[in-house]
């Protein structure tokens, strides 16, 4: 049964043995076929070298203005399942209302996102905890602060067209409420150093209401902005305030100090806790329990509830000036008050968000910095403006990034020399690098990717791979001149020769970058970056240093022959 087994096998393995052997023989066919091809159009370039070199070299350096049209990102958002959005109420707003507005709006946003959202959780008011504070960037201030996190069915979904449906739909249904939306993803969140937005507009002074008022003018001028969206001020001036003032003469005179008048006043508010800590120790169980004594909150409903507040003296032994109301001891008066206070350098401090949308963070930024530079003369002299945040630090990056790409062009190039001995090789090598940047552009600008710093990475990836591909060019450019001394003759034979491995090397680059590129992460503009840049810089290889290779030791044979 076994040989029957072995005999019956044995046709099959032939036949896909076979199939190889066929498929290899026909790919290297067909492979030289056009190789073949390749050195009949690499000998008709060198032919016509001086304008060929000319037109590519223009060609690569105009295509590097198209750097200037990308616009520029620190890093690209990405397609994500989630939504951060934060909702302001009207100040003072009590908490029960901001929950039930809260409903009304999740209600909004499944009516304007139809089959799309999941699940929406709000939290409303200030966090238990001040972790929460310290590890969420919200702007929650108060009671009338709500973050919703919105989940969407598809994890691939682009969240910036929501953004702008929910922006525009929301503020139609809601007016007077206010709804910005922070990052979700957790890169941004880093980025932001957590802050709710990439651009952070702080103005830091002594004065807080002069520096407010300059701060709204800020706002106004930064709303005009195309792409700034939810431009904020962090800090509010007008949370609705009781301001309780004692008159301390008339209280005097009936044996009561604004002290009494205080912890009457916060032991019916806010409860004896507060003034008087009380334990009463269980003895069945042994538990102690502390002991709130305050006015129920249904009692204390209105303005006319304060004034009629008992207040008792402190002093027991004094004589009994019978009972004391808080309506004729003090003045309640009605005033807005800072809802939270910020301190930078122990002064206070205003912080204005700033986000981009539909446009580049670069842009956005620009404009910025020249809005707060035009208002300067409008400024509190005791104020000053920084701007930080994610876009602050972009221009640092970026300037590392092009410094670190410049410096490794100098480094391969000091290296090739010690390698080669010569000043001359190295610089046709490096010749194929324009040609580099310029498939990176047009990469970039073809399917309508922002410069970052992802992308430029990847430009640095590339100029190591371009620069092996020109060195396999030249090295055997080098050994066959010195065979035979034809320079043309040298350029041709090394770029038929060559033509194998740097389609290899490229290609297999190429074809690794392709999932990376055509997904949603955000190292997506590095694999445009990586195969536009190889595509073009190829061909350079190719046929540009050839060519190059051919003029420079063509000329310079000429010139020995002359001085012969």
């Amino acid at each position: 049964m076994s040989q029957a087994n072995e005999h019956n096998g044995q046709p099959d393995a032939k036949n896909l043995l076979g199939f190889f052997v066929r498929f290899q023989k026909g790919f290297e066919r067909r492979f030289n076929e056009f190789r073949e091809g390749y050195g009949v159009l690499l000998e008709q370039v060198i032919a016509r070298r001086s304008a060929f070199v000319k037109i590519s070299l223009a060609i690569a350096l105009g295509s590097m203005s198209l750097f200037f049209f990308l616009g520029r990102d620190y890093f690209p958002e990405i397609r994500s399942g989630v939504i951060q959005m934060h909702m302001r109420a009207p100040l003072g707003t009590r908490i029960e209302v901001s929950g039930r507005l809260a409903t009304l709006v999740s209600n909004s946003i499944e009516e304007l996102l139809p089959g799309q959202v999941e699940n929406i959780v709000s939290n409303c008011g200030l966090p238990v905890g001040p972790h929460n504070l310290a590890f969420i960037p919200t702007p929650t201030i108060g009671s009338q602060d709500c973050d919703l996190t919105i989940l969407l069915k598809n994890e691939k979904s682009p969240v910036w067209n929501f953004r702008r449906t929910l922006r525009k739909g929301l503020k139609e249904r809601y007016p007077g409420t206010e709804f910005t939306f922070q990052p979700s993803d957790l890169t941004a969140k880093i980025l932001n150093f957590g802050a709710p937005a990439p651009i952070d507009v702080q103005i830091n002074g002594p004065d807080i209401y002069p520096n407010y008022e300059f701060a709204r003018k800020l706002v106004a001028k930064f709303r005009q902005i195309p792409g700034a969206t939810d431009v904020v001020i962090q800090q509010t001036m007008q949370t609705p305030t009781l301001m309780v003032e004692g008159n301390r003469t008339f209280g005097l005179g009936v044996n009561r100090t604004l002290s009494d008048m205080a912890d009457n006043l916060l032991m019916t508010t806010a409860g004896s806790q507060q003034i008087d800590q009380i334990y009463w120790l269980d003895p069945s169980t042994g538990m102690s329990y502390m002991i709130n004594v305050y006015t129920p909150q249904p009692q204390i409903n209105s303005v006319k509830s304060l004034a009629t507040v008992p207040v008792d003296s402190s002093d027991n032994s004094s004589k009994d000036d019978g009972v004391q109301l808080l309506g004729n001891l003090a003045t309640i008066t009605p005033i807005g008050t800072p809802g939270v206070v910020t301190h930078g350098n122990i002064m206070p401090l205003l912080d204005i968000y700033v986000s981009a949308e539909g446009r580049d963070l670069g842009g956005v930024l620009t404009d910025v910095e020249k809005i707060a530079k035009s208002m300067e003369p409008e400024k509190p002299r005791s104020a000053e403006i920084e701007i930080h945040g994610q876009a602050s630090l972009m221009y640092d990056a970026y300037t590392e990034l092009i410094f670190g790409l410049l410096a490794a062009i100098v480094l391969v190039y000091l290296l090739i020399v010690v390698n080669f001995q010569s000043w001359l090789d190295p610089f046709i090598i490096i010749t194929a690098l324009p040609g580099a940047l310029a498939g990176i552009a047009w990469s970039l600008f073809l399917t309508h990717t922002r410069l970052s710093e992802p992308a430029l990475t990847g430009a640095i990836m590339t100029m190591g791979t371009g620069t092996a591909n020109a060195i396999l060019v030249v090295s055997y450019a080098r050994e066959r001149l010195q065979e035979h001394g034809d320079a043309l003759r040298a350029a041709i034979e090394a770029g038929k020769t060559r033509f194998r491995p740097v389609l290899m090397t490229a290609s297999a680059m190429i074809i690794g970058m392709v999932p990376m590129a055509t997904g949603y992460s955000q190292n997506a503009p590095l694999g445009r970056a990586v195969i536009g840049g190889l595509l073009v810089a190829t061909v350079f290889t190719l046929f540009f240093v050839p060519c190059v290779y051919a003029m420079v030791y063509s000329r310079r044979a000429a010139r020995q022959q002359k001085d012969a």
